[in-house]
């Protein structure tokens, strides 16, 4: 990463630590919960050792956002699924949602990564014990998690909840989380300069703005907009540091030279 940036980064940090989002304590219990089946189910455990091979960390989209999203995938699927199904149903779908959010990512660095990723998550799950149904479900959830996208038509409900959690989960980790890691992630890959750097930023603003629309669970609607305004409200201040500390930084360059 630009030594520039390093300081930025560590503003983040902080700025993220300040912020208390209302999913995280309205639906402690919850969460509580779906991390506990993440750390514990043997299914888990043997999804996330076939994926990690997958799973690029120094792009953004790697185990730790996986990790992530998993786990408010699986808290959604609690909340979502509550009303209509009783406990082993609904902690099924929770576990299934789980694996949803460790395969969407497989195929990141692919065109059209959502469709190969689905593709993909058949051949990894070929000798899971999983049903047809289950494993038409997974797949469906990958291909339908992209945002700006047309989205496809579900099979059932419970294909329906399966794809939304796995959406909103994904599209929390646009707030705060892209400020804190997945940005300064994708920089360092790319390989942007501290000017490239500040000359996308309103475009991103802007196109993290729009994602506060797509929320698809009533849970994901309520909460995931607190998620962007928070995202939103970093990426600004962090913005106008950049353009500061660029300007300071292409000052001195001017007069060394």
């Amino acid at each position: 990463m630009l030594e520039e940036l390093k300081s930025v980064q560590e503003q983040a940090r902080v700025m993220a630590g300040k912020y208390s989002l209302g999913f995280y304590t309205r639906y402690s219990r919850e969460h509580a919960r779906s991390k506990e089946i993440f750390f514990s189910h043997p299914l888990i455990q043997r999804l996330r050792e076939d994926v990690v091979p997958f799973l690029n960390d120094g792009f953004g989209h790697g185990i730790e956002h996986c990790k992530k999203v998993s786990i408010d995938a699986g808290t959604l699927a609690l909340i979502e699924t509550r009303s209509w199904l009783d406990v082993k149903a609904g902690k099924r779908i929770t576990l299934l949602a789980q694996m949803a959010g460790l395969l969407h990512d497989i195929s990141r660095h692919e065109r059209d990564h959502a469709r190969k990723g689905a593709e993909f998550s058949r051949i990894i799950l070929q000798y899971y014990p999983l049903g047809p149904e289950e494993l038409d479900g997974l797949a469906f959830a990958v291909r339908n998690h992209e945002a700006f996208r047309e989205v496809l038509e579900p099979a059932d409900q419970r294909q329906a909840v399966l794809s939304d959690v796995l959406y909103d989960a994904d599209k929390f980790r646009w707030g705060p989380d892209n400020f804190v890691t997945t940005l300064w992630e994708i920089c360092s890959c790319e390989e942007w300069s501290l000017e490239d750097i500040i000359d996308r930023f309103p475009k991103g603003l802007s196109y993290i703005e729009k994602v506060q629309e797509t929320f698809r669970t009533s849970t994901g609607r309520l909460y995931g907009p607190e998620f962007i305004q928070c995202g939103l409200e970093m990426g600004r201040a962090l913005y106008r540091n950049l353009r500061d500390q660029y300007s300071d930084s292409l000052e001195h360059n001017l007069l060394r030279d």
